[in-house]
Order: structure tokens, then sequence, then C-alpha cells
């Protein structure tokens, strides 16, 4: 027994927590493997909505949204029109805020419940025809995960390999204006996105493979797919190649077949830089449309450079990108509400623009209510507030108890419950929209022809098999009479959707009421 004991106080704490992640990861696959989903073939082509968990929904009254608030808010997704969820980081992380700081790759952090809550969510999201991603961080962990500590502490622990550590500190590094190299007693540590999450050593095949395990842990448990996170900067090379190298590339593409394993799955990846490049099948099949989301609010105002720059994009760009108006990160703009100063027909320009162009749109929570940044805040806090369900400068009905952040600035005034009582609200609009993108397939996923910008308007074509319909957006402040090219004169245009009205539909002189947005169908 002594010599068991002794044995038993040899192993380190990470080998005690990497030996458990493997019993439980051994358990899940038994219970969960290759969980067949119930989901249509292609789910991914409707529109995700962003949530932040820990902004939400809170069931508990401690004043931190969690899994239950958000299985509890399901069919309020599911009525607006909503056919995926983008969950920020839930697993255990140590910065009780944004998450992106991980503790344990394979656990709900305590603030937002269990694992049995998780499969609660992707069985209750699934019955409702909603698929469920999650944030994924390749790059880096947290400071206070146990292998960073036990490298921190021990320079000859195997877990030293795991992780982008120096004897001497390297010169000449400048990411973002800041030096990424962080000196200790025992070396220095590469953390590019800040001291409290170091970078992890990518060419460890160890690091690989526990990345691998990991995200089958959640495969298995029924995730639909997963958004990687910054994933151009997986490997750094030295101080002039440190952004987007080939190694990174090959790496994602790794990734991304492990998960298309899987039948049905999806993945978006974040590469701010290159994300036409990250969009091709053999790195990411998905990535972020960075570049458009910023002319959107403008071509909104009526800016005939950046209303171009929309006509444009996706006649260079692969259908697989993911369009928005605004998210989580403050280096992608404001709140919609912000970015417009409030003025409603403009937002509703804007969001027309990306939820009706090729790709898949991504709707930032709250965009669909018109929310605004939270009172007295900046930096990312500001966008990342309570979701307003009610009137209430208090809590906006997002907790029974203290939220533990402040509210929208725009509470009184723009929140769910009064949004879903009028035919004129946001809500409304997001809703009519995404039900004509539902129905109709080449909305969803047909071809983008015809694009030009002539004068505010924007007009373009999405066809698929003998579905063909047409999109037209003016943002000046005049009505404008168009021609719109590649429809045969005996063809008929008829209104599928039409935020003014508008009477002469003939597609060779057609005049557009100012500030407004149609869908037509092209019947021959």
């Amino acid at each position: 027994m002594s010599s068991l004991l002794k044995n038993l106080r040899a192993i380190s704490w990470p080998q005690i927590v990497g030996v458990s992640l493997l019993f439980v990861a051994l358990i899940a696959g038994t219970q969960f493997a290759r969980k067949p989903l119930h989901l249509p073939e292609g789910w991914h082509h409707g529109a995700f909505m962003e949530i932040f968990v820990r902004s939400y929904k809170d069931s508990n009254g401690d004043g931190i949204g969690d899994l239950k608030g958000l299985i509890q808010s399901l069919d309020h997704l599911k009525e607006l029109g909503i056919k995926g969820i983008w969950l920020m980081p839930i697993t255990t992380s140590a910065d009780k805020d944004h998450g992106y700081a991980t503790t344990n790759f394979r656990d709900i952090d305590p603030d937002y419940g269990t694992l049995a809550d998780f499969d609660e969510l992707i069985q209750q999201a699934h019955a409702r025809g909603i698929g469920v991603i999650m944030d994924y961080v390749l790059n880096h962990s947290a400071k206070e995960h146990p292998y960073f500590e036990e490298s921190l502490k021990n320079p000859q622990s195997p877990y030293r390999a795991w992780f982008e550590w120096r004897q001497e500190k390297p010169q000449g590094w400048d990411i973002w204006g800041k030096d990424p190299w962080v000196a200790t007693a025992n070396g220095s540590y590469l953390a590019t996105f800040g001291a409290h999450m170091p970078d992890f050593n990518m060419r460890n095949p160890d690091v690989v493979k526990y990345h691998e395990d990991s995200l089958k842990f959640w495969l298995d448990r029924g995730i639909d797919g997963f958004r990687l996170d910054a994933v151009p900067h997986l490997i750094e090379n030295n101080a002039k190649d440190w952004n987007d190298q080939p190694e990174s590339r090959k790496l994602t593409g790794h990734f991304t077949r492990l998960i298309k394993a899987y039948p049905n799955r999806f993945v978006v990846c974040e590469a701010t830089a290159e994300p036409k490049v990250y969009a091709r099948e053999e790195i990411c099949g998905g990535a972020f449309a960075f570049g458009l989301e910023n002319q959107i609010s403008k071509a909104a105002k009526g800016e005939l450079e950046a209303i171009q720059k929309v006509a444009q994009y996706y006649t260079q760009a692969p259908y697989t990108l993911a369009s928005f108006a605004s998210n989580h990160d403050q280096f992608a703009g404001k709140r919609l509400w912000d970015q417009v100063e409030g003025n409603a027909v403009q937002y509703k320009l804007a969001a027309a623009t990306y939820l009706l162009l090729p790709g898949t749109p991504f709707i930032y929570y709250g965009e669909e209510i018109g929310m605004a940044g939270a009172k007295g805040l900046s930096d990312d806090p500001f966008i990342r507030g309570p979701y307003s369900w009610q009137a209430n400068e208090q809590n906006a009905g997002f907790t029974t108890g203290k939220p533990y952040r402040a509210v929208s600035g725009n509470n009184s005034t723009h929140h769910a419950q009064l949004q879903k009582t009028s035919p004129n609200s946001f809500w409304s609009f997001y809703k009519d929209v995404l039900a004509l993108r539902n129905s109709r397939q080449s909305l969803a996923k047909g071809s983008y022809e015809s694009a030009k910008a002539q004068g505010q308007v924007l007009s373009y074509q999405r066809k698929l098999g003998q579905e063909h319909s047409v999109v037209v957006i003016n943002y000046g402040l005049q009505p404008m009479q168009i021609a719109l090219d590649g429809i045969e004169s005996q063809s008929k245009l008829s209104a599928l959707y039409s935020s003014t009205s508008i009477s002469n539909l003939k597609a060779a002189e057609l005049t557009v009421p100012a500030q407004s947005v149609h869908v037509f169908a092209v019947n021959k």
C-alpha cells in the first residue's frame, strides 16, 4: 500500500487532469459516438444568431446568463426564423467574461451550467430545427490552465514543449503595437493576445492531438460544428513572419477535415486578413466576410463608394463566407444601432443588405430588436451588454437579480417585449426577411448575378434551378429609375417583399422608391 501511495504522490496535477479528461472522453465516446443529427442537409445556409451566453438570459437570478436561460429562449429564436446558433466560448475559463482564456477545453464553465445542460440545449435546439456551433480556441489557453502552470513552475516539465517558451526573450517582435513575449523567472513565453493567454506550440504533435480529442469530445456529444478562433495565428515563424503563415492554413485545414468527417457539420473561421482564402474548402470551407461589414452601414447611409463595394464583394468571393453587420469585437464596429446613430430606416437598409446577399448571415444578439451599446461602458464591454427582454433600467428582464454588466442605453424603447408587438419594428422586419430567405432556395444558396450599383441603388439577381429572384435596395433619399439586366422582355416580376409599395414592375424601367427594399420573383 505504501508503494502505491508513493506512486500516486509522484503523479503531477496536470497528469491527473489529463487522465481524468481521457476517462471522460472515453465515456462520452461510448455514450454519444457520432450521434446522428436531426437537421436537414444544408441547414447552415439559414441565418445564425451569435449569442454571448453570459449576456443572453439568466435562469437563476445570479445576474449571469446561462445555458438554461438560453434553452428557455429557443422558441424566441425559432419564431424569428433562426436556423443556427453560434455560442461564444462556453468552456471553463479564467477570465469570467468573454471566455477565450480557456482552462478546460472539455467542460462547461460553472457560471453557465453543466454538461447535462449542454446536452439538453443540443436536444432542444435540434427539436426546433436549429443547429448549434460553439467557439473553439485553438491558438492559446489561459495562463491558469494546469498544463501551462506546470510548464511555468518547472522548466523540465513535458508540458514546457506544449507552449511557445524561449530561454532568452526574443527581440524585435511587434504584434499590433505590443511585444508579445512575456518574461518570467524561468524564461519567456509567447502570448499573442495578452499575457493572460499563452500560445500553444502547435508544432507539437501532442498539442495537436489534444485539440483533436477535445473537438471530438464535443462532436460526439452532438455539436453541429465550430467557429474556430484566430486560426491565422496558430504558427508564428519569426518576428517578421508571424501572421497567416502557410503552416497555419495547413493546420486549420487538418482540423476542419476532422470536424467534417462527422456528417452535416459546419465550420466557420475567424481570419480577418484573408477571409476569402480561408473560406476555401481545403482550409475552412467558411469564414467571416471581414472587409464587407465596415461597408454595410456606410452603404445604408447612401455612400456611393460603399454601395459599389457591397455590389462587387460577392463577384470575387466564395459563397461560403459569413456576412455580418457587427459582432462581439469592437474592431468590427459598434452595434448597428450606434453605427447608424439610431436612424431606423438606415438600420433596416443595412440589415437587408447582408441578410439577402450570398453566404451565411450572422446576426449579433440584440441586433434584431435594435439594441444599443451598454450604458456608460466602452470597448468590448460596450457591445456585450445584457439582452433587452423588457423595459427595465435595472435588469432589462435579463435577470431577476442584479445584472453583471450595465444594460443597453436604449432599453426603455427597444426591447423584445415591445418589438414583438409592432408590425413596423426591427423584429418584424428581420422576421419577414428571414422568412423570405428560408422559403426561397435561390436566396439561401443561389448564384449571384448581374450585380451593379446604379447611383444609390443596389440590384442583383440570384438563381437556383428554375427559381429566379431579384433584390433591389435604394439607399438614396429620392426615387430612382433603373433597368434590370439579363431578364427577358416577356418575363414578369412579382413582388415577394416590398418595404414601400411599388407599382411599375417592368424590368427595363423600374422606379424604385427612396430608401426601400424589394425582392421580386421572375416569372417566365
